[in-house]
């Protein structure tokens, strides 16, 4: 088959499958070429327009720079293609386009008004078939023959657009290389089924044209175009019309929202090891924008972390190579997955580390200073409040306050362990839990059940300051009598500075056993009392609570009184961080 003849088909082809559209449009466009930046596109542009006074320069929906021919009545614009296509004029992949595929004119230059095109000889008219879209419509398609002669005088990098476009919509899985083997050969088949078209294999130019016009028009919202960040040494395409270029702020490049959508992506680029690594797997999960539910992986070089709720959907993914760890982190919202799957798609496929270059050089180890520079310009997911509690057994079990675990979506005890609660007891503000994995405390209480003496001075362990530092600290006071003010059982009156961060932490004797359990402040109505008058739940009031939960706790030997670092290395051992979550 003749040059001429695969111009016509391919002309009929496209004009089939923008039939519908074409109807409604005054005029269309030939476009011929596209280039990525103004200055290659304005220098391809003049060199057409020496050819061609009608050329005309457009930015596209995609971010890219079009050139094309025109405009053209419908007609005329398909006998033109037609014409310039068979004399080898313009390149094989050039199609009819429309006004409202083109943004801003950049050619001809500001100022100058671009050239009518010149009406076809009435001889060329007449030689050229009329395109109308009664003759698209009724045009037969090609045979496999036909197809296959068609597709191979295709470029190699029309033949590569194809994959894309099968691959874009799930049918292809292979590599993006031109080569049309059978996994090619299958998801042509695969996508002519899903269409109600004789699975042959191989695409007709009509197939082609509508696989790629859907293709064109569904990729233009997304902007896709390769990003080369020299300062961190990353290769990546990113979806550009739905993200832009925000801040850097080491180890992450931030690209902000863009046209209203709910999408953000960083990069993640820092010098490390294996423990850098895994540190940054740590801090990445307690950030807000990452969820707690959903998967996590890790190995020795490589992490993922999958985070989904009712507001948030996230991926991140990094990989350490040569010294260097290198991701990125996909930020977007529940009901986007159709599109969310393409962006990640894009973004695996391209992502590579580009040099041996990276963000903040000094960043070697993950320090607290460079944990804290991690989380520059992100917001850390915190606890709605944190209370004390400590170890009541070898596997972690824990003593707190009912106030800790009232409320709470989720309990961590440390920031990080889940816990969940097998005991709350509203009447003796006792509340019990039991970690999710067993743990290995430091130290484990023993209870003093003899009888106390008032005077005697007491030490209390506790987070004063809930989540705002790294352990417990100690707090010194006396036991001033052995019930409440009105007599009532079952508590222990303190003189002692607490805070509420301290409530349901041990109160120790000086031998290191523990007398009780630090409660909150009562409300007393208009009654205020002095802020050193603390209450406690008493040793033989938890372990009657705890016996109904057939808890047995355990009961101290000791006798003479400890030195005082040992007395802070058994009341801090003990003591925990009990944090309640939304």
């Amino acid at each position: 088959m003749s040059k001429a003849v695969f111009a016509i088909v391919l002309l009929f082809a496209s004009l089939f499958s923008l039939t519908a559209q074409a109807q409604d449009e005054p005029q269309v466009w030939i476009q011929i070429e596209a280039q990525p930046t103004l200055v290659e596109a304005e220098a391809r542009a003049s060199a057409y327009a020496a050819i061609f006074p009608e050329t005309v320069g457009f930015r596209l929906r995609s971010g890219w720079y079009g050139i094309a021919l025109g405009p053209y009545g419908a007609g005329d614009g398909a006998a033109r293609l037609a014409t310039l296509l068979r004399e080898n004029l313009i390149p094989s992949d050039s199609f009819i386009a429309f006004d409202r595929d083109f943004g801003d004119r950049f050619w001809p230059v500001a100022g100058a008004a671009p050239v009518a095109p010149q009406a076809l000889p009435e001889a060329e008219a007449a030689a050229e078939p009329e395109a109308t879209p009664e003759a698209a419509t009724a045009l037969p398609d090609e045979t496999r023959a036909d197809a296959r002669a068609s597709e191979a005088a295709l470029s190699e990098e029309a033949r590569k657009e194809l994959q894309a476009a099968l691959q874009w919509f799930g049918f292809y899985a292979g590599a993006i290389d031109g080569a049309y083997g059978p996994g090619t050969r299958n998801s042509m088949a695969a996508w002519q089924e899903a269409n109600a078209i004789e699975p042959t294999g191989v695409l007709t130019s009509r197939q082609r044209a509508a696989l790629l016009n859907a293709f064109r028009d569904e990729t233009a919202s997304y902007g896709f175009a390769k990003v080369n960040e020299v300062d961190s040494g990353i290769e990546v395409t990113l979806p550009l019309g739905l993200v832009e270029f925000d801040h850097y702020e080491p180890p992450f490049v931030h690209f902000r929202a863009k046209g209203g959508s709910d999408l953000r992506i960083l990069l993640i680029s820092q010098p490390g090891d294996q423990s850098s690594l895994y540190g940054l797997y740590d801090i990445l999960q307690s950030l807000k924008d990452v969820p707690l539910t959903g998967e996590r992986t890790r190995n020795e070089a490589s992490f993922r972390i999958r985070g989904t709720s009712a507001t948030t959907d996230t991926t991140a993914y990094a990989e350490l190579a040569g010294g260097l760890i290198k991701g990125w982190m996909v930020i977007s919202t529940p009901g986007n997955d159709r599109r969310d799957a393409r962006i990640l798609q894009a973004i695996e496929s391209s992502f590579k580390s580009s040099s041996d270059r990276a963000l903040d050089p000094g960043m070697v180890a993950m320090s607290a200073e460079a944990k804290t520079g991690l989380l520059s310009g992100l917001e850390v997911r915190k606890p709605k409040f944190s209370r004390s509690g400590f170890f009541i057994d070898a596997t972690g079990t824990v003593l707190t306050t009912a106030e800790a675990v009232t409320g709470c979506g989720r309990i961590t005890i440390d920031r990080t362990e889940d816990a969940t609660v097998t005991l709350n007891d509203a009447a003796t503000g006792l509340a019990v839990l039991r970690p999710a994995t067993p743990l290995a405390p430091r130290s484990v209480a023993a209870f003093q059940l003899a009888p106390d003496r008032v005077g005697a001075e007491v030490a209390l362990a506790g987070y004063s300051y809930e989540d705002r530092l790294p352990g417990a600290v100690l707090s010194f006071g006396t036991l001033e009598e052995l019930s409440g003010l009105n007599g009532e059982p079952g508590v222990k009156r303190l003189a002692i500075d607490a805070l509420p961060g301290d409530t349901g932490g041990p109160v120790l004797d000086s031998t290191g056993a523990v007398l009780g359990m630090l409660l909150p402040r009562a409300a007393l109505g208009t009654r205020q009392l002095p802020p050193e008058v603390a209450y406690a739940a008493s040793a033989a009031q938890i372990a009657t609570t705890l016996g109904t939960a057939g808890i047995l706790p355990t009961q101290s030997a000791q006798a003479g009184a400890m030195a005082p670092e040992d007395l802070s290395r058994a009341a801090t051992g003990m003591t925990v961080l009990v944090s309640c979550w939304d």
